[in-house]
């Protein structure tokens, strides 16, 4: 098979299109002939060694998969089943080559509504979405959620969720993604770059805060009493954390993970037509390294995938 591996941090160059043996299944397991591989701004930091959850060079990259299952070492899946999914995040699946072997309770079975493009945009920032909202935010019906970047690969998907089960959402971006995030269901749009998010939201009841920086602190002002951060940026910032429970508010951090029964819900709310993932643009396999300058350039719309 044809991966994408690395011998050194740097820029997009490192990225090199190999021949490598395919991998083998242990029970459990599936062997998927990839279709496609969705992109996540994790990936381009990793590369560059901002960030050292796979360690030193060499190891190949991605996470997120669509495709077909080419044999199968469990009961769940046959040969021949289309599935999607997040295998072994945050341990390296090695998603950047044309076979992976993943844990089958790592992948669903993707949907006819569904292609293997926009399977492949959604596990990352669906599961993130999903965690933050439900597991921990407990976003029900008549909450009012604030979603920060609400244009980008999570948070285009948050909006979605957040109205489906209810919820007025109020989301930041900028003046150029209005439209972009009100067909979306925004509620609310707040120009971050002519408008102060903190002076003129009040009353809300979760913060979903995928952007790092200031956002979260400054999400304090907006939370009523017993409000609720939840940050997938900030998750380890105890000072922070302090700081929101002094104030009666409540803060978590998330580590997105495996978890087949939010990817079942996920598919669920795509067959109901509440749900859908925009991708920006694809790329194929051999231009990795134009997919990761797309990504570094930031202010995406929605995500970017590669074609196998």
């Amino acid at each position: 098979m044809r991966m994408i591996t690395q011998h050194s941090f740097g820029g997009p160059e490192v990225l090199t299109v190999v021949d490598a043996p395919a991998p083998r299944p242990l029970p459990t397991e599936v062997l998927v002939r990839v279709a496609a591989i969705g992109l996540n701004p994790l990936e381009p930091r990793l590369r560059a060694g901002e960030f050292p959850l796979l360690g030193q060079p060499p190891f190949v990259l991605g996470w997120d998969i669509s495709g077909v299952v080419e044999t199968a070492a469990t009961w769940r899946f046959r040969p021949g089943d289309e599935v999607f999914g997040m295998p072994l995040f945050p341990r390296a699946a090695g998603a950047y080559a044309e076979f992976v072997a993943a844990p089958a309770l790592h992948l669903v079975r993707k949907p006819p509504s569904l292609s293997h493009v926009e399977a492949a945009a959604l596990p990352v920032v669906g599961l993130t979405a999903w965690q933050g909202l439900v597991d921990h935010g407990g976003v029900t019906e008549g909450h009012r959620v604030l979603i920060h970047g609400g244009g980008g690969g999570v948070g285009h998907v948050a909006i979605q969720l957040a109205k489906a089960l209810g919820a007025h959402v109020v989301t930041t971006a900028s003046g150029s993604k209005r439209e972009f995030v009100e067909g979306f269901g925004a509620d609310e749009v707040i120009d971050y770059t002519t408008t102060d998010f903190a002076e003129v939201v009040r009353d809300i009841d979760v913060v979903l805060d995928t952007l790092g920086g200031d956002a979260a602190e400054r999400s304090l002002e907006v939370l009523r009493p017993g409000g609720h951060l939840v940050t997938a940026v900030a998750d380890e910032d105890t000072v922070l954390a302090a700081k929101f429970e002094a104030a009666g508010k409540r803060f978590s951090g998330i580590g997105v993970d495996p978890d087949p029964v939010a990817l079942r819900g996920l598919v669920e709310l795509v067959e109901q037509g509440k749900l859908r993932v925009h991708v920006q643009e694809t790329f194929p396999f051999e231009r990795i390294a134009d997919a990761h300058r797309l990504i570094e350039r930031g202010h995406l719309r929605g995500k970017v995938v590669l074609t196998v």
